[in-house]
């Protein structure tokens, strides 16, 4: 404080005394009284120093304050103006605090966008990457400068240089995965100006490949449906005119058509069950069971057809299977298409000395499973399926081998019914298979939890 007291009497004290002197050296005033006059003016200037000095000190500690209390200063007209100076910098404080929420929210909001967003700077035609999202460091990553390299997207940045409206564009990505992205280039200030350009990227590759499989389950079910129908009318037309009365051609045309009209009914009941199985496969299953009975009732469901096709079962089933949470009658149904798969393509391969089929069941977790649960597995030595194929093995109609899948016949159906299943169930369904040697399948199942509260029934 003293060398701010010192100053302001210096300042407030120096013109008196200067004047004093002068009219000392010249005789206006005698000596003994120019230097009383001096006296009082060093006295006045101090203490005038030392009230200003305060007052300063007080105006200097209520601006760093964050909520100053009421100001009262000693200087004349110094309280007015230090409440009004106070006031204007708290309102600048407190409209600069509120931009700076609103930027924070803003850049909040836009880190937890779900789709890719990019901030791109620069003079137009040498733009780059200054700012990303969360979600676009997530879905490309090292990929961003190959993307801003795409023709279309090009062509896109290019054509909002120029123009007052968002641009948008369709991108499709070969590598590392196929994608296809919509995008939406934005311009955020006037044309004419190297303002930042903001590239939104929706992935619309999932919703893409639904509507792909949704056009080919309409094509292959009136496929499958039209080709049993074409040949019953075309066999009752000819039992309606060239075969009219013919005794011997009537039992075999019959039989033709018996069979053309189940592998309808079969189609029609599989379609149905899909429907029934994918209306409920929001809601897990409720009751518990034990999974072993049900594997063994599904064994004995198959014996016909494992005796038709001179095909052998092996079980391998664990004594300390865990209870779960299931619908018995959708497991027999899974199970039960896996073994009839396993057979079928075994029985093509071995001819009539059938195949070999091992269903196993145990407990996990395990190597591959970490959580407690069953993993059953269906293993066949059939032919086995191109590794390309596996991925889509569970749509609906997907044949393989078109030609092969005629031989073994059934639905197409089978696999897509065992997957909803398995996800109404929560559980994992896997898929292996190595040309020649075979086909794996895997059903993992979650074991009951301790908020189960049905009570647990045997299958």
């Amino acid at each position: 404080m003293r060398r701010p007291i010192a100053t302001i009497a210096a300042w407030l004290g120096g013109p008196p005394a200067a004047v004093l002197v002068a009219l000392m050296l010249a005789g206006a005033i005698p000596a003994w009284e120019g230097a009383g006059w001096l006296a009082g003016c060093a006295v006045w200037s101090v203490a005038a120093g030392v009230v200003l000095a305060r007052d300063l000190r007080r105006f200097s500690e209520a601006l760093a304050a964050s909520a100053p209390a009421e100001l009262r200063l000693i200087t004349p007209g110094l309280t007015n103006l230090a409440q009004r100076i106070i006031h204007t910098i708290a309102a600048e404080r407190q409209s600069r605090e509120a931009v700076t929420a609103d930027a924070n929210y803003s850049h909040s909001l836009l880190n937890r966008l779900p789709d890719a967003l990019f901030q791109l700077d620069g003079p137009p035609g040498a733009r780059r990457i200054v700012w990303r999202n969360p979600a676009a460091v997530r879905a490309y990553g090292a990929e961003e400068s190959a993307l801003l390299r795409h023709p279309q997207l090009r062509a896109a940045l290019a054509e909002v240089e120029l123009a007052e409206q968002p641009v948008r564009a369709t991108i499709s990505l070969a590598t590392p995965v196929p994608r296809d992205l919509d995008a939406t280039v934005i311009r955020s200030g006037d044309t004419g100006r190297a303002a930042p350009i903001y590239i939104l990227l929706a992935d619309r590759t999932r919703e893409r490949e639904l509507n792909r499989m949704r056009a080919d389950f309409v094509a292959n079910a009136s496929h499958e449906l039209r080709t049993p129908l074409t040949s019953l009318i075309g066999f009752i037309e000819t039992l309606r005119g060239p075969a009219l009365g013919d005794a011997e051609a009537l039992p075999r045309f019959l039989a033709i058509m018996a069979e053309q009209a189940e592998r309808m009914q079969r189609i029609i009941a599989d379609l149905l069950s899909l429907s029934r199985i994918e209306m409920t496969e929001h809601q897990p299953p409720a009751e518990q069971i034990e999974i072993g009975p049900v594997l063994r009732q599904v064994a004995g469901f198959m014996e016909p057809v494992l005796e038709k096709a001179s095909a052998t079962l092996t079980l391998d089933i664990a004594a300390d299977l865990p209870a779960l949470p299931g619908d018995s009658g959708q497991l027999t149904l899974v199970f039960g298409n896996l073994i009839d798969n396993a057979v079928k393509y075994s029985a093509l391969k071995h001819g009539a000395a059938g195949g070999t089929v091992v269903m196993t069941a145990h407990a996990t977790p395990d190597a591959d499973f970490n959580q407690p649960g069953v993993l059953v597995s269906v293993v066949d030595d059939g032919p086995g399926i191109a590794r390309e194929h596996l991925p889509r093995l569970t749509e609906r109609f997907y044949r393989a081998d078109k030609g092969r899948a005629r031989a073994v016949g059934g639905t197409g159906l089978g696999l897509a019914i065992v997957k909803h299943v398995v996800m109404r169930h929560r559980g994992r369904l896997l898929i292996d298979s190595v040309e020649g040697e075979g086909t794996t399948c895997r059903v993992w199942l979650p074991a009951a939890t301790l908020a189960a509260v049905p009570a647990r029934r045997s299958a």
